[in-house]
């Protein structure tokens, strides 16, 4: 089993910067794929950014170029750089893990989820 458990959620005011914090336990998370998904109010789960065990990462099109998605394995932790904020981008974000990396925008296939993180973005 492995435990997630996210922080840095809070509010950001829109073309400014927040860090998310991912931090595992009961597992070393290095042969794992770890992404962040979000949830906005009335909108479906989707994937921000994924990072693979090799280090390569996968963006989501509305994120490119301003989130960037990284992880310590030596930590046991994932980090996600929000930059240039947009108001669009709040929403609750979730940390998850999973073996392998396929299809990974499919959420449903991912083994394990943390509690989530709000973020709110002021315009």
């Amino acid at each position: 089993q492995v435990q997630l458990v996210e922080s840095g959620g809070g509010l950001g005011q829109a073309g400014g910067s927040l860090r998310l914090s991912c931090a595992a336990s009961g597992r070393t998370i290095s042969g794992y794929t770890m992404g962040w998904f979000r949830q906005a109010p009335g909108k479906q789960r989707e994937l921000v950014a994924a990072i693979i065990s090799g280090g390569d990462t996968i963006y989501a099109d509305s994120v490119k170029g301003r989130f960037t998605i990284s992880r310590d394995n030596a930590k046991n932790t994932v980090f996600l750089q929000m930059n240039n904020l947009k108001f669009e981008d709040r929403a609750v974000y979730y940390c998850a893990a999973k073996m392998g990396y396929d299809r990974i925008w499919r959420g449903d296939l991912w083994d394990y989820w943390g509690q989530g993180t709000q973020v709110t973005v002021s315009s």
